[in-house]
């Protein structure tokens, strides 16, 4: 409402202080506190029990490329290059392209935030009969030897200076393990500090037996 007032000259402020500016911070801020929110959540609703996960067939090309192109500009205005690459253009598996979708934006989040300008992430997808592979790699500052055994333990985070710079709750990692558990897969990382991170998971290259229809991102 505040943006589209400044866009209307609805609201008079002195040229020389960067409303827009500040304006931009509270709401990528905001947008922080809301995915801490959700984070926090779904921790809470899994432990409960009461977390679902609502399985039907999707190309999970697709619905991995539509994510990753939706914040390609985002890498862009942080001077990072993001690709997106595939073997395949239609895997059809059972999934939940909700949960598929907090498991890729959690991981590029976490690759743009410790990725400097100038550096790169590379989003691919490959299968065999049996599984689906996705890897999110980054050339960013990678993670310490010390904090790679405990990095999808909840609120954990690595203490080392490279990472301090964004600090965050250690929980979406932990989340993101939950998700891909839930869809019977795993997930691995291997990273070197200074050299990068590659985050991969795997899914079961299934589909759902009673579900017939094949539903494309639109119909989610």
């Amino acid at each position: 409402l505040i943006n589209k007032n400044i866009e209307n000259n609805n609201i008079t402020y002195n040229e020389k202080f960067n409303l827009r500016k500040y304006n931009h911070v509270i709401k990528q801020n905001s947008y922080r506190l809301l995915k801490l929110v959700n984070n926090l959540v779904d921790i809470t609703r899994i432990d409960a029990g009461y977390y679902n996960i609502k399985m039907s067939n999707y190309n999970i090309v697709e619905i991995i490329e539509d994510i990753t192109m939706s914040i390609t500009q985002y890498a862009q205005q942080r001077g990072i290059k993001l690709i997106f690459d595939t073997e395949e253009e239609d895997i059809i598996i059972g999934c939940d392209p909700e949960k598929i979708e907090r498991i890729i934006l959690n991981l590029l989040s976490n690759a743009i935030k410790y990725t400097d300008p100038g550096g790169e992430i590379k989003v691919s997808i490959t299968n065999n009969e049996e599984k689906v592979f996705v890897s999110v790699k980054d050339n960013g500052v990678g993670i310490s030897e010390r904090s790679i055994n405990k990095i999808f333990e909840r609120f954990a985070q690595d203490s080392s200076s490279f990472s301090r710079r964004c600090e965050g709750s250690g929980i979406g990692l932990s989340l993101v393990k939950s998700l891909v558990e839930m869809h019977g897969g795993n997930i691995t990382v291997k990273s070197k500090v200074n050299e990068g991170s590659e985050f991969k998971f795997e899914l079961l290259n299934m589909k759902v037996i009673d579900d017939k229809n094949i539903r494309n991102i639109g119909e989610m």
